[in-house]
C-alpha cells in the first residue's frame, strides 16, 4: 500500500553514530517505556537530533522529523485533501503519519512553530494518547509504539518565543549541553574524519570561544561547527581557513567579536 511505501522512507537502516555524555539513553528508554512525551532542551547543533535519531534506531521505530518554522499550520502537521485528476485525496500530515504507524514524531525547534499549532499536540501528550483529525471527522488513537519527542532551545527564550506551560508541562524534560571535552574531540575526529590532534585543537577552540557567551556572544560555537570545519580540513583547507569560514564567520557578525575569535583560533592552530 502506499501509506506502507510512505511510512518505510522514515525506517532508520544503520546506526546513527551517538556517544552517551551522561544518562540520557536510560532516562529516554524509561521515558518512551512509560509512553512519556520528551523535551530535549539544549543550545543548538549539541547533539539532539541525532540522539533522536539513534533512539529510534535503538527501538526499531520510524522516525518521522518535521522542522518548526513559524508557518508550520495544524493541516501541515495532521493532512489536508487535495486534488488528484478529478478526485479529492486525503494525504496524511507527518504527525498523522506517526500516529498510525506507532513511529517516533520529532519537532525540531519547536519554539519555532505558532503556539495555536501546537495547541493540537495536547491530546496526544497526556494520558488520552489521541489525535483528532477533525477534517474526516477521526480520532486516532497512538499505539504504544509511539513516540512524542520535541527539541527547543532556551537560548531562544524572549517573550515572542517561548513554550506555553500548559505546553511545556506535558513533557518530561533531558538537558543536553556541549559533550566534555574528551568526547567531543572523539565526535569530532569521526564525524570529522580527521586525527586526534586537529580535533584536539578545534574543540580547544570551541570551548574557548563558548567561554564568550554573556560579553557580546548569544550563543557558544556548536559541535556541528566543529564538524564542519574538521570536514574542510579533512577536503584540504588549510586549518585556519576552515575555522573562519565554519566558525568565525556563521556565528556572529559583529566584527569585534569576530577579531577576538579569530585570535582564538590563530593562538590554537
Amino acid at each position: 500500500m502506499l501509506t506502507e511505501r510512505a511510512i518505510e522512507k522514515y525506517i532508520l537502516e544503520k546506526e546513527p553514530y551517538y556517544l552517551p555524555v551522561g544518562n540520557e539513553i536510560e532516562l529516554f528508554t524509561a521515558a518512551y517505556q512509560a509512553k512519556l512525551p520528551v523535551m530535549l532542551k539544549g543550545p543548538t547543533g549539541c547533539g539532539k537530533t541525532r540522539f533522536v535519531e539513534h533512539m529510534a534506531w535503538r527501538f526499531k521505530r520510524p522516525l518521522v522529523t518535521v522542522a518548526c518554522h513559524e508557518d508550520l499550520s495544524a493541516t501541515d502537521l495532521v493532512g489536508r485533501y487535495l486534488l488528484e485528476g478529478e478526485e479529492t485525496v486525503w494525504h496524511d500530515g507527518p504527525l498523522t503519519l506517526a500516529v498510525k504507524h506507532g513511529a517516533m514524531c520529532y519537532l525540531d525547534e519547536v519554539v519555532e512553530a505558532r503556539k495555536d499549532t501546537l495547541v493540537l499536540i495536547h491530546p496526544l501528550t497526556d494520558d488520552r494518547r489521541i489525535l483528532p483529525v477533525e477534517k474526516r471527522r477521526v480520532v486516532l488513537e497512538a499505539p504504544d509504539e509511539f513516540q512524542f519527542v520535541i527539541s527547543y532551545n532556551p537560548g531562544y527564550q524572549s517573550v515572542l518565543k517561548d513554550l506555553k506551560q500548559s505546553t511545556r508541562q506535558r513533557f518530561v524534560a533531558i538537558e543536553f549541553d556541549y559533550p566534555p571535552f574528551d568526547i567531543e574531540v572523539a565526535i569530532v575526529s569521526h564525524e570529522g574524519q580527521v586525527d586526534e590532534s586537529t580535533a584536539r585543537d578545534l574543540v580547544t577552540i570551541g570551548q574557548k570561544v563558548r567561554n564568550l557567551r554573556g560579553h557580546g556572544l548569544e550563543e557558544g560555537v556548536s559541535t556541528r561547527l566543529l564538524v564542519y570545519a574538521a570536514q574542510l580540513i579533512r577536503g584540504g583547507i588549510a586549518p585556519v581557513s576552515a575555522c573562519t569560514v565554519a566558525i568565525v564567520n556563521p556565528i556572529t557578525d559583529d566584527r569585534d567579536l569576530q577579531r577576538s575569535i579569530q585570535e582564538i583560533v590563530t593562538t590554537v592552530i
